[in-house]
């Protein structure tokens, strides 16, 4: 448990003044509830001296052994109480108790505030950390790993982390430091009943130990539950147009509420093995409350004033009462434990794409790019075997074949989502493990069949090609896309806000964004991963347009199934079975009668009628 404090707090270290603060201001608060037992105990024995005169005279002689003028000062004060007491006097002795609530109340609230304020930040920035650390996950990781998952951890798991720290962080200092003041208070003032007292004790640990364990599993299958009804979620809302298509929304909506009956289930767990300790613990204090009565009535203690006594057994009550706060910090630092396994293991999880120690630079643009007998595989799945191929700089490579040939993992490599199993790819001499990734993709722009668009402004999804852009580029580069025209008809213009993934775009829109996005990026290579596959025909064109355009000076390759499209590039290259099969130009390549030429009767040659 200390380890997992200590992950937490290293995450405080940029506020470690407000901590600080927090902190000594929670030692000043533990010791404030002592302060209210003396508050009492000073005015029942000042107001009724036949019980507690005595000992208001045995603090005044030990308070002068320290401050006699102030030990003066008071012995006059409470002797003209006691024999003529005037208003002014009765006023103030009775102010003592909202004197020191209101120092309680202040104390405690500068306290909680100011820990709350650091672990809410604390946990903000290990959030946005958790966050960052994700989208720089090459894509193996998310290939393997559901959203939902990972939706669940930022936000259910850092979520319970964040509230347990808070409010844990809060209680861990004051109430042990009231705990030890209560305990040192009673062993002063009354040694024989708070041994008796501690007796208890012992017992009150047996239900901890017990539920302690229940709640650490527990806690641990609600997380995981919870990872499941996220996953559920994301599932069904992305894929919202199938389950209506398909009328699956009565099957969702029942896979929903079975998710949802486990998590209530192990939450329900939960909240048994969190909250029974408290009563019990409460129950064995008044036990111990009760004997200490049964005690002091059969005259065991005759020593014992009735300010002094009344002043002890409200010392025990709230001492008891702050072990049970102290056991629900404790359950609930447990079960932010749990959440915190999770996430700082995803934290701990390492890129299979090492960044170099000492990255080479690379100027790409002019540069020609290489694959030199590169093999690749997906787990035990071969992809690619021996391709050794130079695209030149500025020319327009098409890389064709059958679904699964390894078109596409082609251009994933270049990108460098991943790294081959053997060989090497290079741009001009340089070795692409040997570049650091954000140098390398600066300088490739891409344009997929799935366009990816985001809930935001035309405007800043075009600015994301080249952040911080000016207007005047935007609308350039909008222009040279053929997306200038629908832009203006639009209700906002540049600043019409297209919905999630451009829902409120068709798809010749969505694609002549991408492309505008890529025109401003100004790559020097582009990757079009079958970009205009899924438009119609008049969408085609205008697209194809906007293209011809964004290739113009740039090493492009293109990924493409409709042959139609790569009829002019200067090398099309055929891929089966992973493998190079055929290279050439478009003429060439039918000539051969290979391949290429069967892929191309495929889908140029008319279908023969049905007999």
């Amino acid at each position: 448990m200390f380890q997992f404090l200590g992950q937490l707090l290293r995450w405080a270290r940029p506020y470690r003044v407000r901590l600080a603060l927090g902190v000594f201001l929670g030692l000043i608060a533990g010791v404030n509830e002592v302060l209210v037992v003396l508050a009492v105990y000073f005015i029942f024995a000042v107001i009724f001296p036949q019980t507690g005169a005595a000992e208001i005279q045995q603090a005044l002689a030990q308070l002068g052994t320290y401050l006699p003028g102030l030990a003066a000062w008071l012995g006059e004060r409470l002797q003209h109480l006691a024999t003529a007491p005037t208003l002014p006097v009765v006023m103030a002795v009775v102010a003592v108790l909202p004197a020191v609530m209101a120092w309680r109340g202040v104390v405690n609230y500068l306290h909680q505030y100011l820990l709350h304020w650091v672990a809410v930040r604390a946990v903000a920035d290990l959030r946005g950390q958790l966050f960052e650390h994700l989208l720089r996950l090459p894509p193996s990781f998310h290939a393997r790993t559901s959203t939902g998952e990972l939706m669940s951890r930022l936000a259910n798991d850092v979520g319970v982390l964040q509230a347990s720290f808070a409010e844990s962080l809060v209680s861990v200092i004051k109430d042990p430091v009231a705990l030890i003041a209560f305990v040192i208070y009673q062993v002063t003032q009354q040694p024989r009943l708070t041994g008796l007292s501690l007796l208890i004790f012992p017992v009150c640990l047996v239900p901890v130990i017990v539920y302690t364990r229940k709640i650490r599993k527990a806690a641990v299958a609600m997380q995981n539950e919870t990872a499941t009804v996220f996953q559920g979620l994301q599932e069904a809302l992305s894929g919202v147009r199938i389950v209506q298509a398909y009328n699956l929304e009565p099957i969702a909506a029942a896979d929903y509420r079975r998710n949802m009956s486990r998590f209530i289930s192990q939450y329900m767990r939960l909240v048994r093995a969190g909250e029974l300790p408290g009563p019990l613990i409460e129950f064995f204090g008044a036990v111990g409350a009760a004997v200490l009565l049964g005690f002091v009535a059969l005259g065991a203690e005759s020593r014992t004033s009735a300010a002094g006594f009344m002043a002890f057994v409200t010392a025990i009550m709230l001492m008891y009462a702050r072990i049970r706060t102290v056991v629900k910090v404790y359950n609930r630092l447990v079960q932010a434990r749990a959440a915190s396994q999770r996430v700082f293991a995803l934290l701990a999880t390492r890129s299979d794409l090492p960044e170099p120690a000492h990255p080479r630079p690379l100027r790409a643009a002019g540069r020609d790019i290489r694959f030199e007998h590169v093999d690749f595989d997906y787990g035990d799945r071969p992809v690619l075997r021996d391709i050794h191929l130079t695209i030149p700089a500025g020319r327009l490579v098409a890389l064709v074949g059958a679904s699964g040939a390894g078109k596409t993992t082609l251009t994933h490599l270049l990108l460098r989502f991943y790294d081959p199993t053997a060989g090497r790819v290079c741009i001009g001499s340089v070795d692409l493990r040997e570049v650091s990734l954000r140098d390398l993709r600066r300088q490739i722009a891409v344009v997929t069949q799935e366009t990816v668009l985001f809930n935001d402004t035309i405007r800043r999804n075009i600015e994301l090609g080249r952040p911080g852009a000016t207007q005047a580029e935007i609308e350039r580069a909008a222009r040279a896309a053929h997306a200038h025209e629908f832009i203006l008809e639009k209700p906002a213009g540049y600043d019409t806000v297209i919905g999630e993934r451009g829902v409120s775009l068709s798809g010749g829109q969505r694609q002549r964004l991408a492309i505008a996005r890529a025109l401003l990026r100004d790559a020097p290579i582009l990757i079009l991963d079958e970009a205009t596959s899924a438009l119609d025909t008049e969408s085609e064109r205008l697209v194809q347009e906007a293209l011809d355009t964004l290739m113009q000076g740039r090493t492009t390759i293109c990924v493409a199934h409709r042959l139609s499209t790569v009829l002019h590039a200067d090398l099309i290259v055929v891929l089966a079975e992973g493998r190079i099969v055929e290279t050439g130009r478009h003429a060439e390549l039918l000539a051969r009668n290979g391949t290429y030429r069967r892929l191309y009767e495929l889908q140029f040659q008319p279908a023969s009628p049905n007999p």
